[in-house]
């Protein structure tokens, strides 16, 4: 048996999911939210759901969403155009996943939060208490950097990412025992002999080698790449917590993890 696969075995068992969806996965070319996309992992959140699974959904597409309402092409450089755009992509984003949820006879909450919220001993306690009392409600929390007000992230060039260093400080919040982080591409890439790139099934621990194999990848939407997801991955199991990275564009990808499937890239908890 491989090893990949007798560690996938206990993906399964997972109880509670922090779900990273990043702006590329859920917004066209344009900055308008795919609706087809976001339809379709609603649908796999809320069936993750209905087996029992505590799921709670870390998005981004708020900055993207704003912009393409507003007309702007380009990322923008100055933090206060940054927030604007935030604030109002922000209120569009919640709407698309408040109706896709309540078709799936779901509820979502929105959680917005700033960095000081994981530094300030009190803030972080009240989070996480609000998070458990969504999830024993049964609702879907739906998470978000406070770009309106926080400027941390808009900010950062390459050490916060697309939201994935939230994702990160999510997960340490509410003791994740997995986090899936959704790109574009098929979960971490190595180059193989022939000189193509292979999709590497799974790390068991995050060296400066494997730090080696990626660059940041930017574009006019998102800020995010293989870069900061492995830094997040890196907070992630240093918490304890496994990782996988995989493509949030394919059909049934969530489903496909949780059922220990050879889905994307499994980079293994290794807690302190």
């Amino acid at each position: 048996m491989k090893i990949e696969r007798r560690h996938r075995e206990f993906i399964p068992e997972s109880r509670r999911i922090v779900v990273k969806i990043g702006t590329r996965v859920i917004a066209q070319p344009s900055g308008r939210p795919d609706i087809r996309q976001l339809r379709s992992l609603v649908t796999q959140v809320a069936g993750l759901r209905r087996k029992g699974y505590e799921v709670l959904v870390v998005t981004s597409g708020a900055v993207a969403a704003g912009m393409e309402l507003l007309g702007i092409r380009e990322r923008p450089k100055l933090v206060p155009d940054l927030q604007m755009c935030a604030a109002v992509g922000q209120a569009r984003m919640m709407g698309k996943y408040e109706a896709l949820f309540a078709k799936e006879k779901m509820h979502v909450g929105q959680v917005l939060l700033t960095h000081a919220d994981f530094l300030h001993r009190v803030r972080f306690a009240n989070a996480r208490r609000t998070m458990e009392h969504l999830l024993r409600a049964g609702v879907v929390p739906v998470i978000n950097e406070n770009d309106v007000v926080a400027d941390e992230e808009l900010k950062a060039d390459l050490s916060l990412g697309d939201n994935d260093y939230l994702a990160a400080l999510v997960v340490k919040l509410v003791r994740a025992d997995l986090l899936v982080i959704l790109s574009t591409v098929d979960g971490l890439l190595a180059p193989a002999p022939n000189g193509r790139l292979r999709r590497v099934p799974c790390v068991e621990k995050l060296t400066p080698e494997i730090f080696q194999l990626v660059n940041p990848n930017k574009n006019a939407l998102s800020k995010g790449g293989m870069d900061s997801k492995l830094r997040a991955a890196q907070i992630a199991t240093k918490a304890g917590c496994a990782v996988v990275v995989a493509n949030g564009r394919k059909a049934g990808v969530l489903p496909s993890i949780l059922a220990g499937e050879d889905t994307g890239t499994l980079l293994l908890s290794n807690p302190l």
